[in-house]
């Protein structure tokens, strides 16, 4: 008899491949999106063109690269993964993101991927750090170096969503510090939710302030 675990997290139909969590019916819906820009993410008239936006005001990274907007069926598993402690959704996740990867990165691999770090406390209360469980199957399967501990969160802030632009800029002053050296790397700085972008546009500029080559976003999500 089949466990819970050999069926599609969202369809609860049979697998194939029970590994992989998502049939290939459901994966083709989550990864279905629309025109996104290819600097930002965000919605565009072409996903070939850097949108009105990043003309106007150039985001610190160089690409950004997500599965789709917070919407379902993706935030079906994300928000079960985050909020109801399903940690072992992080490899089908991690899996669908490795899929918009292979279709948007061609030969731009980075030397180094980095996670987003929660405050300790969070981490605690949640019992793992999402985008730390995004990096570890990423860089297995990418051949690509992850140095878990190279970004720490050295205060606690508020919700980004919740601020105005100044007030988030405020919240995020000195919150981080950078401690792997990361001169003359290409990196990939990866977290589970991007919505404001003033998060990873804080840590983007901070690697690039100690001399990365060029840092890349990769997330799950992108709303606004």
């Amino acid at each position: 008899m089949l466990t819970a675990h050999g069926l599609c997290w969202l369809c609860q139909m049979p697998l194939a491949l029970a590994h992989w969590g998502l049939c290939s019916c459901c994966t083709r819906a989550v990864l279905a999106t629309v025109s996104l820009c290819p600097q930002c993410g965000l919605p565009a008239a072409s996903q070939r063109h850097i949108c009105g936006r990043c003309l106007q005001h150039e985001p610190p990274w160089l690409q950004l690269v997500a599965v789709n907007d917070y919407i379902a069926p993706l935030a079906t598993l994300v928000k079960s993964w985050k909020f109801n402690n399903r940690p072992e959704l992080a490899k089908t996740l991690a899996r669908l993101l490795l899929l918009r990867l292979r279709q948007t990165l061609l030969d731009n691999v980075p030397d180094l991927l980095v996670s987003v770090p929660l405050w300790q406390r969070r981490h605690w209360r949640r019992g793992f750090n999402q985008a730390d469980l995004l990096c570890r199957p990423l860089a297995r399967w990418l051949n690509v170096r992850y140095q878990p501990d190279a970004l720490r969160r050295i205060r606690p802030t508020a919700a980004q969503h919740h601020l105005s632009a100044r007030l988030r800029k405020q919240n995020l002053k000195n919150a981080f510090q950078l401690d792997f050296p990361v001169d003359g790397l290409h990196i990939a700085l990866v977290d589970d939710v991007v919505t404001t972008g003033a998060t990873v546009a804080g840590l983007s500029r901070l690697l690039l302030q100690n001399g990365a080559a060029s840092v890349q976003v990769w997330c799950l999500c992108r709303t606004l």
